[in-house]
């Protein structure tokens, strides 16, 4: 009996358990939730737990964006909130993860690092700089600019006048012997553009400052052609430089005669320093009057002229009374006047290797005037060459009358042949050359023409018949030693 009531006490001790235990159940679940479906739902307890922080996060006011300075120290006194029942190992694990995300995928959330720098920048003090000299708009950042722009207006603006000036002295010539030109040539101003020789009666502008002039259709004379050589007064480098070395304008003409109107003769007046230049570039000059210029005191012209010619009775033919005045009076204006029969320009330098061959002449007489003003010419100027015209006129009848008498004559003739034969000694080796060179192409012609040859018995022919060739031309030779050495004994 003892061992039943000893099972009694446990039961009974059970049973005063249960009720604790179920008011304890009932507490939780006031809305008649089932205590099966809490033991199926483990995460029911953190769900409550994030229900709770949204709750808060909701109401609680929008966090202050702290300053860059203030921002460590706040990091640093940081304090973590620590939740009941394991909170705070799952909020660990959070932060682990989202570290790691950060780590290996930093540009899934672009642009979030730029809007907190800008908020962060909005903080900032402004900072104003003063801005340098160079920088700043003035007159001074620019004085580059200025100086292109005025130097580009100056050469327009000088451009401008310098050809206006230049036409202007060309017509103002023109103006002044056009009825001196028209009555001694039947052709004025033809400009070349018409099959059939057409008197335009005006000049050609070869550039701004060279005019041209055709004349044509009088005696004794194939043609005049006269041409106006001013200053570069439309370059303004050029203005620049003639005001540290002066120079002046100048008329060129050129006659060419008939080849029976001209005696075999060369001549040239002018100053000192022409004639000495002349001489060192013209050809003809500096083979037919290779002596020094002799002054032309002995004629009554001014000390400052010089005299170049082949011969004194030229010299005497040419400096006539008339002739005289002219140079004279007008010595200021002449720069050299130069009669040719064997005129061919400048002297020209061949290249090595090339058989040099003698210049084509021609008949020439050549007149270069220096226009009055020295630079500064004015159209009233142009009028004082108009003597100077009148001795071209006179001159070209003065030479078609002139004659040299027999001894002249020969003399001329002697030096020509002189020239010529000085010609051919200085040609002679290359000439040699070049026949030599000659006759090696032919060989060599010869030798291919022969390998190509594809029948070798006519092959054979053809060397036999060079070799023959070859055997005559030695056998000649040596006929020809033998007889120079016969008339020399």
């Amino acid at each position: 009996m003892r061992s039943p009531y000893l099972l009694l006490v446990p039961a009974l001790l059970l049973l005063l358990a249960l009720p604790a235990s179920r008011g304890r159940y009932n507490d939780d679940f006031d809305d008649g939730e089932d205590l099966a479906d809490f033991d199926d739902n483990d995460f029911a307890e953190f769900e409550d737990m994030n229900d709770e922080l949204t709750d808060e996060a909701e109401t609680a006011p929008p966090p202050r964006v702290p300053s860059p300075s203030s921002q460590p120290e706040e990091d640093e006194d940081e304090a973590t909130v620590e939740l009941e029942d394991g909170q705070d190992g799952f909020e660990d694990s959070e932060n682990q993860d989202q570290d790691m995300y950060s780590k290996y995928d930093q540009e899934e959330f672009e642009g979030y690092g730029d809007v907190e720098k800008t908020g962060h920048s909005m903080k900032d003090p402004l900072i104003i700089h003063t801005v340098p000299a160079h920088l700043q708009n003035s007159w001074e950042s620019y004085y580059m600019e200025i100086l292109m722009v005025t130097g580009l207006l100056s050469y327009i603006m000088n451009y401008i006048i310098g050809k206006n000036k230049n036409s202007r002295l060309a017509q103002a010539w023109f103006n002044s012997h056009r009825e001196l030109l028209e009555s001694n040539f039947a052709l004025v101003g033809d400009d070349g553009t018409s099959k059939e020789p057409v008197s335009t009666g005006k000049l050609n502008q070869e550039n701004e400052h060279i005019y041209n002039l055709w004349c044509s259709g009088r005696v004794c004379c194939e043609g005049m052609l006269i041409q106006l050589k001013f200053l570069k007064r439309q370059d303004l480098l050029n203005t620049v430089t003639r005001m540290m070395r002066p120079a002046c304008d100048q008329v060129q003409i050129k006659v060419t005669l008939n080849e029976e109107d001209m005696d075999t003769f060369v001549f040239a007046v002018g100053s000192k320093k022409a004639m000495a230049r002349l001489q060192k570039e013209l050809q003809d000059l500096s083979e037919f009057c290779s002596d020094k210029p002799k002054s032309g005191a002995k004629y009554g012209l001014p000390e400052s002229m010089a005299i170049l010619s082949e011969m004194g009775e030229v010299t005497d033919g040419v400096m006539d009374n008339k002739m005289v005045h002219y140079i004279t009076n007008h010595a200021d204006k002449i720069e050299s006047i130069h009669f040719s029969d064997q005129f061919s320009g400048p002297k020209v330098m061949q290249e090595e290797g090339q058989p040099l061959k003698l210049p084509e002449t021609k008949k020439t007489l050549l007149f270069t005037f220096n226009v009055p003003g020295y630079g500064n010419t004015s159209p009233k100027d142009m009028d004082s060459l108009l003597p100077l015209m009148n001795m071209v006129i006179y001159s070209i009848d003065k030479v078609k009358k002139l004659r040299l008498n027999r001894e002249g004559k020969q003399k001329a003739d002697r030096n020509r042949a002189r020239v010529e034969e000085n010609f051919l000694k200085q040609t002679h080796a290359q000439r040699q050359e070049a026949a030599q060179t000659r006759r090696e192409e032919k060989k060599r012609a010869e030798k291919e023409r022969i390998m190509n040859e594809e029948d070798p018995e006519r092959q054979r022919r053809l060397e036999e018949a060079a070799q023959r060739r070859e055997q005559k031309k030695i056998e000649k030779k040596q006929m020809k030693m033998k007889q120079i050495k016969v008339k020399a004994m």
